[in-house]
């Protein structure tokens, strides 16, 4: 079976692929947001419910059993398919580290319910992913939680709280068909830049 082809949108081969009778079997974007005054506004304004929703906080390595059970929790909850698909945490990628940030809420008996891992290289942090426990959907957590995240890394409350050097360009993405995530990166300023397209073998080819 031939594999899918993951490509641009604006890329040469997607018109000569598609003639050969490939279909297009998912849309999905990557987008970028700049750590400028008026993003550091609006991300405040976003993260201002973080208290009301949890306690949050940067994880560290103790906190690596907790962020292992809720991604096996949620492993099944992303849409989309091989180019915006999770890969199961291990106990080292869940591992906090100088150049992989991560962040949690945690409900008043302690359970992580949200958290979302960022990797940096330099002065760009590119989202890795966030999640929310699913009985804990709907209320903004996930949009509270990214916010305080790019906050922490872009604007930290003191030089040892942060990366060096600070966060200046976030980047994140996902699939079309997740409105939520899209609504999610638009309110906290990110622009798409990108549009990538998954293309399905025509049925039948051997490979």
């Amino acid at each position: 079976m031939t594999s899918p082809r993951i490509l641009p949108a604006d890329h040469p081969d997607v018109a000569a692929l598609t003639a050969e009778g490939w279909t297009v079997a998912q849309e999905s974007w990557a987008a970028r947001a700049e750590a400028t005054d008026e993003a550091r506004r609006r991300w405040e304004e976003a993260a201002a419910v973080v208290k009301e929703l949890g306690a949050f906080r940067q994880l560290t390595s103790d906190d690596v059993p907790a962020a292992l059970a809720l991604d096996a929790a949620t492993a099944g909850d992303y849409p989309g398919g091989p180019a915006t698909a999770h890969a199961p945490m291990t106990a080292e990628s869940a591992r906090p580290t100088d150049v992989r940030r991560a962040f949690g809420l945690f409900a008043a008996d302690g359970a992580l319910t949200a958290m979302t891992y960022v990797d940096l290289e330099g002065p760009v942090a590119e989202v890795d992913f966030t999640v929310v426990r699913a009985d804990l959907r709907g209320h903004g957590l996930g949009t509270a939680l990214k916010a305080a995240s790019m906050l922490a890394l872009a604007f930290p409350a003191s030089p040892d709280e942060g990366p060096s050097p600070a966060v200046t360009v976030f980047r994140t993405g996902g699939a079309a068909e997740n409105a939520a995530i899209r609504r999610a990166s638009e309110r906290l300023g990110f622009l798409v830049d990108e549009r990538w397209l998954t293309l399905a073998a025509p049925t039948g080819d051997p490979g």
